[in-house]
């Protein structure tokens, strides 16, 4: 069901990136095990034609021909911009990895992931964790962007504020992603310390909009349209990433792309068109692994406890769609639900989600003591490949 309202004036105006026209400059952030091309799809089928974007490809996998990495390259026939995030530590390995996105004419866009949180990631100096290291940081960037430019490919960089409020790095990033030629920068407005938890400081983002000429999107915590318009006018952003909002509501993307239109219209879909939306998803998952349903349902599974999320279906429904095995299994789940359920007024636009804090910020060992790295400690980070090749 939807409202509507009188409009009013549009409160944003389109982005280019290179050679890439963005009429409305909305990014699904990429998201390890969830932006696969079905959720790409579904969120694009609500939304405005923004940048939808490929879950982190790991740099040393996609070398690798990894089998994984190969999947998650792959886009649908009908994504208008075909957008990738590599990942990496070494910039020649993601230099090679971005001569092979070129080469295999993979993508017509190249994120470049600085801003992932997660232990696993920032322990090898990625992530978050590398813009500390301003010689990597620049010589990584330079290298893709050197690559990319000759296919006339344009490299945006997604960084956070720093590795913790003692070691901010994001003015610096910023400057320096700038300087080698990035068509863009996403600003994640919270620290690896803060994880995702607390209120991301938006006020970081309009500094950093304020001192770069290229493009500045704003991330975290956009849950509803409202948010997004909000951030826009608070941070004079020119554009808006969303992450965990999205999760089992795709059609967040269709509201902000109201918002930013000019008018009040909002999407609150009952549980039957929700449960339209999980069977569908279902299908193009079973597409994306090839025909084998069990490994769709499992991925699935995650998804449908999104969907569901505030709802009042009881704890036994949600038990039943995680025991799900198949296709069968999940339209069966599907149909013994009350299909004119709709969310509660108050959770709707809802925080949804991680929120927790990070215990412990994990990096290589003396990160901090320097801005820059010797030949030794080069050594040390690439020498035995830390990035692993395999998922």
């Amino acid at each position: 069901m939807t409202a509507a309202a009188p409009a009013i004036t549009p409160a944003i105006e389109p982005v280019d990136l290179g050679p890439i026209h963005i009429p409305t400059p909305v990014v699904l952030s990429p998201m390890a095990g969830v932006t696969n091309w079905p959720f790409r799809v579904i969120c694009e089928e609500y939304g405005p034609d923004g940048l939808y974007v490929a879950e982190m490809i790991t740099a040393r996998a996609l070398v690798a021909c990894n089998p994984k990495a190969l999947r998650l390259c792959r886009f649908a026939p009908s994504e208008k911009i075909r957008s990738l995030q590599l990942y990496g530590v070494n910039p020649a390995i993601v230099a090679q990895a971005a001569q092979m996105v070129v080469d295999g004419g993979m993508a017509d866009h190249v994120d470049l992931n600085f801003g992932c949180p997660v232990p696993k990631v920032t322990r090898r100096g990625g992530g978050s964790a590398l813009p500390w290291k301003m010689d990597i940081f620049r010589d990584l960037v330079s290298r893709v962007v050197a690559v990319c430019s000759k296919a006339n490919i344009p490299v945006t960089a997604k960084i956070r504020v720093g590795i913790d409020h003692e070691h901010e790095t994001y003015l610096e990033a910023g400057r320096i992603a700038q300087e080698e030629g990035c068509a863009a920068v996403t600003l994640h407005a919270r620290t690896t310390a803060e994880y995702y938890g607390g209120h991301s400081d938006w006020h970081r983002i309009t500094e950093l909009a304020q001192t770069l000429s290229i493009p500045v999107f704003g991330n975290g915590d956009i849950w509803g349209a409202e948010d997004a318009l909000d951030m826009v006018r608070q941070t004079g952003c020119a554009g808006v990433a969303i992450g965990r909002g999205c999760q089992g509501r795709p059609w967040l993307f269709a509201d902000i792309k109201h918002a930013f239109q000019g008018n009040s219209e909002r999407i609150n879909p009952n549980l039957g068109e929700v449960g339209r939306v999980i069977m569908r998803h279902a299908r193009l998952l079973v597409e994306f692994f090839d025909g084998d349903e069990h490994m769709a349902v499992h991925d699935l599974r995650k998804h449908i406890a999104w969907y569901l999320k505030g709802f009042p279906v009881g704890g036994s429904t949600r038990k039943a769609f995680m025991e799900c095995e198949s296709l069968a299994d999940v339209e069966r789940e599907i149909a013994r639900l009350d299909p004119a359920l709709t969310l509660p007024e108050r959770v709707i636009d809802a925080p949804r989600g991680r929120v927790r804090y990070a215990k412990k910020v994990h990096l290589p060992y003396g990160w901090l003591d320097s801005r820059s790295t010797t030949h030794d400690e080069r050594e040390a980070l690439f020498g035995d490949d830390p990035m692993d090749a395999g998922y």
